[in-house]
């Protein structure tokens, strides 16, 4: 199995108003020359400030950006060919996240502390922990944690894998899953499994090079992933020129059962 973690790409980010040029009445510009002085009072302090508050406005508006519209991250394995390639760049629609409609079947990029690696270290002091809040609300890297995998299974699925034709089926029915690898199986770890609460069942695409849900059946939470930590859903990949194209939501577990699924239970074979 290869590495999945996918890097951020960060990829990208005036005129002084003045004065009346002339007064209403000529004379009062003669009367009061101490006015004509405030224009240099403050030296470069004035202009300094403008391009501060103009950079300022720019950040906000690329932080707004992350948080509500889209990202961009560089593809660093073969876990999700042939979809995704190594060295892909995608745009990540962080929409879904924001207002949680995650589907089965999005291809999303998710933070793995504490579920696909050990969490976070405590910061170091309450400046070091409000920082790493800032950057976490932001979308801002904070360390190489974020993984791209297929969501198959949400909260209350029973997702199991294989059935008598080897296929992966979710509340009792097969998926097709034509994304998958050719050549690869759907899964070679057999897995039942009860998907908790507020929580996803995410499987790569070339499945025999993917580290994914099933890597982590035996630890807390059964491999799956909290829904918070998802960061988007990605929707295209932009670069390199010759793999420019959008990457549409798929069906899996579309044939699943419409009726709602079961309370969830926890994690691992019921």
């Amino acid at each position: 199995m290869t590495a999945d973690v996918v890097a951020d790409d960060p990829g990208v980010a005036g005129h002084r108003a003045g004065r009346p040029s002339s007064w209403a009445d000529g004379d009062q510009a003669d009367d009061h020359p101490d006015d004509r002085s405030d224009d240099h009072a403050d030296g470069p302090v004035g202009p300094a400030l403008r391009v501060l508050g103009w950079a300022l406005a720019v950040a906000v508006s690329i932080a707004l950006v992350r948080v509500l519209l889209v990202q961009s991250f560089v593809i660093p394995s073969t876990s999700m060919e042939p979809l995704l390639e190594p060295g892909d760049r995608v745009v990540v629609s962080r929409l879904g996240a924001v207002v949680g409609t995650v589907q089965r079947g999005d291809v999303v990029v998710f933070d793995g502390r504490g579920v696909f690696e050990p969490a976070a270290p405590p910061a170091s002091s309450p400046v070091a922990a409000a920082g790493r809040a800032v950057a976490a609300a932001l979308g801002a890297p904070v360390g190489e944690s974020d993984y791209v995998k297929r969501v198959v299974g949400l909260a209350g699925d029973r997702v199991v894998c294989c059935d008598a034709a080897g296929r992966v089926s979710v509340n009792g029915a097969a998926l097709d899953e034509p994304y998958v690898a050719a050549g690869d199986v759907p899964s070679d770890v057999p897995f039942d499994i009860r998907v908790p609460a507020g929580r996803l069942f995410v499987l790569g695409d070339h499945r025999s090079e993917s580290g994914d849900s099933r890597s982590h059946l035996g630890d807390p939470g059964g491999g799956t992933v909290p829904v918070d930590h998802v960061v988007g859903r990605v929707v295209a990949v932009w670069w390199p020129f010759d793999r420019v194209g959008g990457v549409p939501r798929a069906t899996a577990g579309a044939a699943a059962p419409t009726v709602p699924a079961p309370p969830a239970t926890a994690a691992g074979t019921p």
